[in-house]
């Protein structure tokens, strides 16, 4: 039974409530400075993935075609457009964040907090190693992350954090409800230069929250699709 996804939305969701209602009892520091370490947290992860890497060609060739697809396709601006009309949307019907955030930041962070919730490699990992053994181990210690992250980042976001579980929950069930079917076709080797593809989009993530680059990590989700398909041609015509 999978259930690894469902503990994470939760914590997604009540972080989330607790963050918007305890907003003002939060201190401001908190607003600048945790959010560094969830960034350094989110690098910290895609570098120990990075390092899974066979073939390293493959990687930084899924990292350059994803982000091709992407920009081809303008996934960072039509999530963008969603992430606007939700802000929009859930501060019509319920009370709007302590203090000022302009669309700008708001679009920054939220599209930040899609990938570091829903396609992170933690999550990827997890999903996937629960649907394959039954472990949901990585997802509940996700989940303990992914409760303190929503309740900051809702005292800025408010309400629209809870919003997150959605991309989450589907993104993990997809993977843990197809993992039984799509690891028997897959190699170690494939899965070791699919989850380095993840941790380039992680990486970038953690830059963008840290905030000392803009990436379009939306624009790099791609790259995980391009990922085992390249890394199987690799091996098979390269030798």
């Amino acid at each position: 039974m999978i259930v690894g996804p469902y503990i994470n939305s939760i914590a997604i969701v009540v972080g989330g409530v607790a963050g918007s209602l305890s907003s003002p009892w939060i201190p401001r520091r908190l607003h600048e400075g945790m959010p560094l370490m969830f960034g350094i947290c989110s690098m910290a992860m895609a570098v120990v993935l990075i390092m899974e890497t066979v073939n390293m060609p493959v990687m930084v060739l899924a990292g350059i075609l994803g982000a091709l697809t992407g920009e081809l396709i303008s996934l960072e601006k039509k999530i963008n457009t969603v992430a606007t009309k939700t802000k929009t949307i859930v501060e019509s019907i319920l009370p709007k964040p302590r203090g000022e955030i302009t669309n700008e930041e708001f679009l920054k962070i939220f599209v930040a907090l899609i990938i570091l919730f829903g396609a992170s490699g933690t999550g990827i990992v997890g999903a996937m190693n629960e649907g394959m053994n039954g472990d949901s181990s990585v997802l509940i210690t996700k989940a303990f992350m992914d409760f303190f992250c929503a309740i900051l980042f809702a005292t800025r976001l408010g309400y629209s954090v809870v919003i997150l579980f959605v991309p989450q929950l589907v993104i993990q069930l997809i993977l843990a409800y197809s993992a039984v079917l799509l690891l028997p076709l897959t190699t170690k080797v494939m899965r070791s230069d699919f989850y380095a593809a993840g941790g380039l989009v992680m990486l970038a993530t953690g830059l963008r929250i840290c905030g000392i680059k803009l990436f379009p990590v939306a624009s790099m989700l791609p790259a995980l699709l391009w990922a085992m398909p390249l890394s199987y041609l690799w091996v098979h015509f390269s030798n």
